[in-house]
């Protein structure tokens, strides 16, 4: 039976060969694990997946939530699997062992996730939000906070929420305009309008914690008067028990192309006067607090771009490999039809999604690879640059696979010819679903600009340095396997452009040409990208040449694919880039020149 959700062969070879997870083990946090107790933990991911989440993605496709006397009413199949997947520990698959949690790594937590967020990517949103609600909670509430909205978020009871954009606002913080008073109890009382809130109202919970940004009355303007509040939906007494319904309302339902399962509210606060919120942590500092939630959501966001590009390949291969279809260009004669899996245009196309989702993957699983190395490594300074690297690439995390993965299902669609714009295959809903990816958790534009603007260069570009040691350490290990050198050459190549055309940016940004400097930044973070990415498909170049010595023939096919992979990322889509780069080192003013009136 073909793999539908992601390749285990792969997922394997990420963990264990790429990223060495079973010397998590060796840490203390991690010691009472091995592959054993891990694999044990994707095999019930798998099943759950599988059996309770794939089902219903159709359904919740086809059955978008309805607004329903006052609440938004979703299809009966979501609740089950939310249950199950909560009764499994994944909601808490990181936490410590004491507060009822798996005590896992995060790069198996994330590898777990990922066949949630590949079955079905709506449902699979709800506890995504609400682990990174808890995790900002746990980290900056006080203590009756923690009492009152934490446990029962850890024991699945409630579920949360992330409240920013406003109707006029978007993606500018800065401006938002939602209040918050003192009430003269240590609680305020907020009013405002939020859009766009994934999960703002359902039932699937006894309550929903919003954590909502707003501003006190002396708030100083801009991002720098930003605080955060904790807005249950019922009100939470003393004794942890339900009160009142809080003065938090559900204006209406957003219909989006893709994550039609996942309730999409407008939500009115204070429409009566009357809605409770507890500030969190210092009064103004709420953005700060919030970067925690968003970037998780961020690393979140780009792990569904990647499974939502996984199951769109996978399904789009098994279809070549059985759909007959014309014949090869070389056939003297009318013969029997081959499968289209033999046309080399065919083998273009799942090669290119190969690339695409199974670097995207090892990306994101690096990504969460860096959270444990942040928390638990034993020095110090090793702890403080995976933070720093992880704060880099959290941009590329995002926003390259919501970029390319996307690009993988439209080829999966095109794989399929006319089948693959029917609804009677799932590829259209999973490009539909990732179609919403780009925009989730701040554009592709936004991303470019924290990149260039604030990551490459903060703490003296420390980051951007660290990155360049483990760049050139690859390619070092990789120079003992001869047939890695045409893959080398153009990675080293792109590196020591993009770092002399970095120089200059930043250089530009220091002298107060910020504008010029800023202006081709999403060309910039599509280079920094594939610099990033063909990094990440060296070193599976690398481990493949390494499985191959260690020659389990069972796996010959395997690593020859990684190897093709990589041959195909590094030598068709990184040369690219140089392109790009003249365009950047140039300062080419097109864009930005041009004029209002000139459309």
């Amino acid at each position: 039976m073909p793999d539908t959700l992601l390749s285990a062969r792969n997922l394997a070879f990420e963990l264990y060969e790429v990223l060495d997870a079973e010397a998590l083990s060796q840490r203390p946090r991690f010691s009472e694990h091995n592959r054993e107790t891990f694999d044990a933990a994707l095999g019930t991911a798998r099943s759950i997946a599988e059996n309770l989440f794939a089902p219903h993605n159709r359904k919740n496709d086809e059955h978008e939530p309805q607004f329903v006397d006052g609440g938004a009413q979703l299809i009966a199949e979501v609740r089950p699997a939310l249950q199950a997947f909560n009764e499994a520990g994944f909601l808490n698959a990181t936490r410590d062992f004491e507060r009822g949690g798996m005590q896992l790594p995060n790069l198996l937590s994330q590898a777990c996730f990922a066949h949630f967020q590949a079955a079905n990517i709506a449902t699979a949103s709800y506890p995504l939000l609400s682990m990174a609600a808890a995790n900002l909670i746990e980290a900056f509430a006080d203590d009756a906070q923690k009492r009152r909205f934490l446990q029962p978020i850890i024991d699945g009871r409630f579920f949360g929420t992330m409240a920013l954009t406003e109707p006029h606002a978007g993606s500018s913080l800065a401006d938002i305009r939602t209040r918050a008073e003192p009430a003269g109890d240590g609680s305020y009382r907020l009013k405002g309008n939020k859009i766009f809130i994934s999960g703002g109202d359902h039932h699937l919970s006894e309550n929903i914690v919003h954590l909502v940004l707003a501003r006190l009355p002396d708030a100083p303007a801009g991002v720098k008067g930003i605080s955060l509040f904790i807005v249950p939906k019922f009100l939470v007494e003393e004794d942890g028990s339900l009160g009142a319904r809080n003065d938090v309302l559900l204006a209406g339902l957003f219909h989006k192309m893709g994550w039609r399962g996942t309730a999409s509210t407008a939500l009115n606060f204070g429409d009566q006067g009357n809605c409770v919120g507890y500030l969190v942590g210092k009064p103004h500092a709420g953005l700060s607090y919030m970067f925690q939630m968003m970037n998780e959501a961020r690393i979140g966001v780009g792990m569904g771009a990647v499974m939502l590009g996984y199951a769109g390949y996978l399904y789009s291969l098994d279809y070549a490999r059985q759909r007959p279809q014309g014949r090869l260009p070389d056939a003297k004669q009318a013969g029997g039809q081959v499968a289209i899996i033999e046309h080399a245009d065919v083998r273009r196309m799942l090669l290119t999604q190969k690339a695409y989702v199974e670097g995207g993957f090892d990306l994101v699983l690096y990504c969460a690879r860096l959270v444990d190395d942040s928390q638990t490594l034993d020095d110090a300074e090793q702890r403080e640059q995976a933070r720093q690297l992880l704060d880099l690439l959290t941009p590329i995390a995002k926003s390259w696979p919501s970029e390319y993965c996307l690009q993988a299902n439209a080829l999966a669609i095109q794989i399929l010819g006319g089948h693959g714009y029917t609804r009677d295959h799932p590829v259209e809903q999973y490009y539909r679903d990732n179609r919403l990816n780009p925009i989730h958790e701040g554009t592709h534009g936004i991303q470019s600009l924290d990149l260039l603007g604030r990551k490459v260069g903060q703490h003296g570009g420390a980051a951007l340095q660290a990155l360049r040691q483990r760049i050139d350490d690859t390619c070092q290990r990789a120079e003992p396997f001869s047939g890695l050198d045409d893959l080398r050459q153009p990675l080293q190549a792109l590196l020591a452009r993009v770092s002399e055309v970095t120089l200059g940016l930043l250089g530009d940004l220091q002298q107060g040409r910020v504008n010029g400097a800023l202006a081709d930044s999403a060309l910039y973070l599509k280079v920094f990208g594939h610099l990033v990415l063909g990094w990440r498909w060296l070193e599976q170049a690398v481990r493949a040449e390494q499985g191959r010595l260690a020659g389990n023939p069972a796996d010959t096919d395997f690593y020859d694919g990684k190897l093709q992979a990589a041959r195909y990322f590094l030598l068709r889509e990184v040369p690219g880039c140089h392109h790009d780069l003249d365009i950047l080192a140039r300062r080419d003013d097109t864009c930005l020149a041009m004029q209002d009136a000139w459309f």
